[in-house]
């Protein structure tokens, strides 16, 4: 088609059937003529006959343009040409041109409407092009013109203003840095004046602006030193910050948190805030037990700072612990106090924010587009809650280490030396601080009391130890007279019991505070906010408590013991046994050489009735016991954990006690004594007396109940060093066992107990005995808040302890009034009076013998001799009705004893037995007031026994064996000796071996 195109441009438009002549002269071998080409078209042809002719032509005709057919065909040819052959191929080239040239003919006939049509066209468009080039050629023409005479005139003044334009911005932006270069001035000013927040935000402010000039060369010196200025400026906020741990201001800790909300560091600001309090922590322990020691040590020698705070806690001296710790925990209080406050202005000042969301979105609105509104209000909710988490976190980490550094300076030190007060004073502190942890952070302070108890152990031991010996003492050197106190005398107003009465005491924690105070509605942290410290309440404390010993001792008014002073300003008329005996009110540490102002009192006023019915009895040693059980008490009060060994120790109090005035007063060189009891060696100037068998044998007294026998047994092989004492009952105890116990108590050379006008003691006997009965009294009343302090585990104890021990106070009243009512009526001359009374008489007699009448001159003696000792002592109705009791009993006793001695007696002689009982029996009514008689009905019943059958005999044997063998004995030979065989009597006397036996 190219061709075509080519040859048509060469040859100029033709018409299509010249044009068809013209198709391809160089690839014909010759151009067919008008006629061929008509003869062409007009003859007829077999469409699939030319198309045969046409697909026999080789391919080689249709590769490209740049074939050359006539080098191809003449290539071809053989090298023997033959030409009939050669005209044979000549016809079928000529076949197949003309073919193709009838096909090609066809295919232009059939295209010619469409050429003509878009040979139309392009005629068209030629004439439109040329139209265009005139119109171009005008258009220059107008430009030219135009620019000459405007554009270049007008654009010039333009360009002008652009240029002043552009050296304004320049002149604006010289000025904004030589603004910049001089901020540094105005940054230092705000700085001096803490105002942080202000001087971040103009540090950013000036970093943004230099940002914007970093083109110029001079802005990158100025944005370096900047970047300095902020790493500055960070530096003194990290040393505002950490000024907030000891003292917490609201105005300065709002500037600081504010200046790290403006540098989008809060969190970290919060991580920085809790290592100052670690640090803060650290540094004020030191410097406070640093101080403490450089002072006692006495000299600038420095290799103190370079200790550990641990190595410098031991080296605290015992008068300066005290101050140091009270020191110590008032610095504690101050950084815990801050910290109490930094969580209590973030609350507040979320709250605030929460209170406020409507200014926050508005604000929000106007800065930041929406979207950083949403990421700002996504951040400030990440901080939040971090803060939070890290300050919940964080009470519990600064309370621990608090913890460990009181620890470590509690265990530095040995406390065992201490003195009580001075102890109590440590406790009441460490006390207050595990009050202040649990209001800080809920902790139970599991460090800080395992230390303290540590240390209370130990010290209890040592000074439990040294109360018993200093116990001892005073009971040998006790001359048991009375102590004299007001008739309304209470335990309570002694100023160790204080603490059980008072509604807030710095020692006692909130679960035990009553609820109706107002106090307890306030935690320390809320009573201490404006200021004050709770530590500093100790010694004031302290004060109050002593200045209060006087009145709980009853002195009525300054004037009266002034006067009592005045009168007695030498103690020379003070026996010494009292100078001994009493004991200071403050420390109970150690005797006082001068009487106390009680007993003075109680010497020169005529009012002070000894015999007063409802006055308490109790001795200087009672009353120095009761001082130390409420001194027991105040350590189990402000230390809990160490309650059940404190509670052991009052035990052993008592238990002590009980077991001296048994020792002292209840054991006497009898027969009836047990080899279990404590026994001891007679004492000087003790006359010894034999005391007939007929008193304890099968006699049925219940002297000592099988309940005091084992306390008492317990007590001597727990608390006895039975070693120590001489005594060798059982076998060699380890030294670590001795070291727990007191050797055994010796009565005073003082108190005689054989003198028999003064009822062989009896004095000094009840004023024992009934000290010993008020101590249980008093340990009664105590016995709730006991129980109160005791861990639920060891309950068990201290109810057995009241149980079997406290409960038998009052039991050793029948041991030790026996040994008076033995030994006050002579019963031996009974007897032999008794022995030489005719028994076997003829008729019946209507006088008594005369033993009666003896034996109730010493009943009368002997209630003489009681009102002789009512008037130094009151005897309360108990012991004046035990001893009656065991008086009667023995009285009755000997009777029966002196009837089974009768070898003959008649039926007349029973009869003048009964008359003789009843008469004693009349008498004897007229001098007791004690109903009903005791063992009336065994001396009654022994003598109606004479009346009895051989068979009667039998059963009266087996159902009564309160009686001795010998009296029994004595029925049979006697009573039945003459009304029966030998064979009768020998099964009677066997019956009364029999019962024997048991008991041998």
């Amino acid at each position: 088609m190219q061709k075509i195109k080519s040859l048509m441009s060469r040859q100029g438009l033709k018409s299509p059937q010249e044009s068809v002549v013209d198709i391809s002269p160089v690839e014909s071998f010759r151009s067919p003529s008008q006629e061929e080409l008509r003869e062409l078209r007009e003859q007829p042809t077999d469409p699939l006959a030319e198309q045969e002719i046409i697909d026999s032509i080789e391919e080689v005709y249709f590769s490209s343009d740049s074939f050359d057919m006539v080098q191809f065909e003449l290539e071809k040819l053989p090298p023997d040409l033959n030409l009939l052959e050669l005209e044979e191929y000549r016809d079928k080239l000529k076949r197949q041109q003309a073919a193709v040239s009838k096909r090609v003919a066809d295919l232009i006939l059939e295209k010619q409407p469409s050429y003509v049509k878009e040979l139309e066209r392009v005629t068209s468009l030629q004439t439109n092009l040329q139209l265009a080039a005139v119109i171009c050629t005008n258009a220059r023409r107008q430009l030219r013109s135009a620019k000459e005479g405007f554009t270049e005139a007008s654009l010039g003044l333009l360009a002008n203003q652009r240029r002043r334009q552009l050296l304004t911005g320049l002149l604006k932006s010289l000025r904004t840095i030589k603004t910049l270069q001089r901020t540094d001035v105005r940054l230092s000013e705000m700085l001096e004046e803490e105002d942080y927040p202000g001087a971040i935000q103009l540090c950013l402010e000036c970093q943004k602006a230099a940002s914007t000039f970093k083109h110029y060369n001079c802005i990158s010196e100025l944005n370096s030193k900047l970047q300095d200025t902020l790493e500055q400026i960070e530096e003194q906020l990290d040393v505002a910050l950490s000024k907030t741990c000891k003292h917490f201001d609201v105005s300065h800790y709002t500037k600081v948190q504010l200046a790290y909300k403006l540098l989008g560091k809060t969190q970290t600001a919060m991580d920085q805030l809790h290592m100052h309090f670690t640090q803060a922590i650290h540094n004020t322990v030191f410097q406070v037990v640093l101080g403490y020691v450089e002072l006692c040590a006495g000299n600038a020698d420095t290799k103190f700072q370079k200790m550990q705070y641990k190595d410098l806690c031991t080296h605290i001296t015992t008068d300066s612990y005290i101050p140091c710790l009270t020191d110590l925990c008032k610095a504690l209080w101050e950084v815990m106090l801050s910290y109490h406050l930094t969580m209590r202005w973030h609350d507040e000042h979320y709250k605030e924010e929460v209170t406020t969301p409507v200014l926050l979105i508005h604000y929000h609105s106007k800065v930041l587009d929406d979207s950083s509104a949403e990421g700002s209000d996504e951040s400030s909710d990440v901080d939040r809650s971090y803060v939070k988490k890290k300050l919940e976190h964080g009470l519990t980490r600064i309370w621990q280490d608090v913890q460990l550094k009181v620890k470590a300076y509690l265990l530095g030190t040995d406390m065992s030396n201490f003195k009580y007060d001075d102890f109590i004073v440590v406790l009441d502190v460490i006390s207050r601080l595990m009050q202040v942890g649990e209001e800080f952070c809920g902790s139970k302070s599991e460090v800080l009391q395992e230390s303290i108890k540590r240390q209370s152990v130990n010290y209890f031991k040592n000074y439990h130890r040294t109360r018993l010996e200093e116990l001892r003492m005073f009971l040998e050197n006790e001359t048991w007279e009375l102590c004299p106190v007001k008739s309304n005398f209470s335990i309570a107003q002694l100023h160790e019991f204080k603490f059980m009465g008072q509604c807030r005491s710095p020692s006692v924690s909130p679960s035990r505070q009553p609820e109706s105070a107002e106090l307890v509605e306030l935690s320390l942290f809320e009573q201490y906010l404006q200021g004050g410290n709770p530590f500093e309440m100790q010694i004031d404390n302290k004060e109050e408590e002593t200045e209060d010993v006087l009145a709980s001792n009853g002195y009525e008014s300054d004037e009266l013991e002034k006067s009592v002073y005045q009168d007695y300003d030498s103690d020379s008329d003070v026996p010494e046994e009292l100078k001994q005996d009493y004991v200071d009110e403050q420390t109970g540490d150690a005797p006082v050489k001068s009487v106390s102002r009680e007993t003075l009192r109680s010497r020169k006023r005529s009012d002070y009735n000894l015999n007063r019915a409802n006055a308490p009895i109790l001795t200087n040693t009672t009353l120095n016991v009761i001082r130390l059980v409420g001194k027991y008490m105040q350590m189990m009060n402000i230390l809990k954990p160490i309650a059940f060994d404190v509670i052991h120790c009052v035990s052993q109090l008592f238990d002590y006690y009980l077991y001296a005035v048994y020792t002292f007063f209840g054991r006497n060189d009898m027969h009836f004594q047990s080899a279990s009891l404590p026994s001891q060696g007679s004492q000087p100037g003790v006359s010894r007396q034999t005391i007939p068998d007929y008193w304890y044998e099968s006699s049925g007294l219940g002297l000592i109940s099988s309940r005091l026998r084992t306390t008492l047994s317990r007590i001597q092989e727990s608390l006895i060093d039975v070693e120590a004492g001489g005594e060798n009952a059982g076998p060699h105890a380890s030294p670590e066992e001795r070291k727990e116990k007191v050797p055994s108590p010796h009565l005073s050379q003082l108190v005689v107990l054989t003198a028999s006008d003064t009822l062989y003691g009896l004095a000094e006997r009840v004023v024992a005995t009934e000290s010993l009965v008020f101590l249980a009294e008093q340990f009664e009343f105590l016995q709730p808040h006991l129980d109160t302090m005791m861990p639920s585990a060891k309950k068990p104890f201290l109810q057995q302890f009241y149980s079997q021990t406290v409960s038998t106070a009052s039991e050793l009243r029948k041991p030790i009034y026996w040994i008076v009512a033995a030994k006050a009526i002579d019963y031996e001359q009974m007897l032999l009076l008794m022995a030489g009374v005719k028994w076997d008489i003829k008729e019946i007699m209507s006088q008594h013998n005369i033993y009666v009448d003896v034996l109730l001159k010493e009943f009368e003696k002997f209630n003489q001799r009681l009102g002789d000792v009512s008037k130094i002592v009151r005897i309360p109705l108990p012991v004046s009705n035990v001893l009656w009791e065991h008086c009667i009993r023995l009285a009755n006793r000997t009777l029966v004893e002196g009837y089974a001695n009768v070898k003959k007696c008649s039926n007349e002689g029973r009869a003048l037995m009964q008359l003789d009982f009843q008469q004693f029996l009349m008498k004897l009514e007229k001098l007791t007031d004690l109903r009903p008689i005791p063992d009336k009905e065994f001396v009654e019943t022994y003598i109606k026994a004479y009346y009895l059958t051989e068979n009667d005999m039998e059963q009266f044997i087996k159902n009564h064996r309160e009686y001795s063998m010998k009296q029994l004995t004595n029925l049979v030979t006697v009573c039945l000796g003459s009304h029966i065989n030998k064979k009768a009597r020998q099964k009677l006397l066997a019956a009364i071996d029999d019962i024997d036996r048991p008991k041998r």
